[in-house]
């Protein structure tokens, strides 16, 4: 007995399936290609780093006064100054995603990011000491001054040269001077931190009810 194939129409859902496909497929694939560039990967996770880090030391700088002590001029100027430096670094890690969806050519990408990141950055680690002996009245310890200062600046120095010349790797140079500033945020912020829990407690005032 002889077999006979018989043709079978696609059903209705796959006919829709594979419309779907074909209709929003390249599109997506779209979508994905412009945001792809390198290092976008590792720069999302430096900017969710960044985030926690920020909730963490606002935590800690809270300690004291849930002891019932008073704020600090050093307490007050050690909390601006972090976040405004992590939300500095948090904004730079984000940047090269905003210039990929204007599709700007990956050169010009890591320009514009590095002079946006290195020209605010340099304007904080430069003027540090002058803005923290005008407010708390003497300047940095030397471990803040040797690393978060000097180095810090230097790397971002450095990193605004490199992207600037359009030299190879400039990715690797921009998220490697984002990183090491970073960690020279944090290094300062520790030691900012031992240098505030070793002043003594000054128990605030409370004012007694009426």
């Amino acid at each position: 007995m002889e077999k006979r194939w018989l043709p079978v129409s696609p059903s209705p859902s796959q006919g829709r399936d594979r419309s779907a496909k074909f209709i929003f497929g390249p599109r997506l694939s779209l979508v994905e290609q412009d945001m792809e560039f390198k290092g976008a990967t590792l720069l999302y996770t430096l900017a969710g780093m960044m985030i926690t880090f920020a909730g963490f030391s606002a935590l800690l700088l809270a300690v004291r006064p849930a002891a019932g002590a008073r704020l600090s001029l050093l307490d007050r100027f050690l909390a601006k100054t972090v976040m405004t430096q992590i939300s500095v670094l948090t904004a730079a890690a984000l940047v090269p995603a905003i210039f990929a969806l204007c599709d700007v050519q990956e050169n010009w990408l890591w320009r514009g990011s590095g002079v946006l990141f290195a020209l605010t950055m340099l304007s904080l680690q430069i003027t540090y000491p002058h803005r923290r002996r005008k407010v708390v009245g003497e300047g940095p310890p030397p471990p803040i001054l040797a690393v978060f200062v000097v180095f810090g600046a230097a790397v971002t120095l450095a990193m605004l040269g490199y992207v600037l010349e359009g030299l190879p790797n400039s990715a690797a140079a921009y998220i490697s001077a984002l990183t090491i500033d970073f960690f020279t945020v944090a290094f300062a912020f520790l030691v900012a931190l031992d240098v505030i829990l070793q002043q003594p407690m000054e128990i605030s005032k409370q004012q007694a009810p009426h």
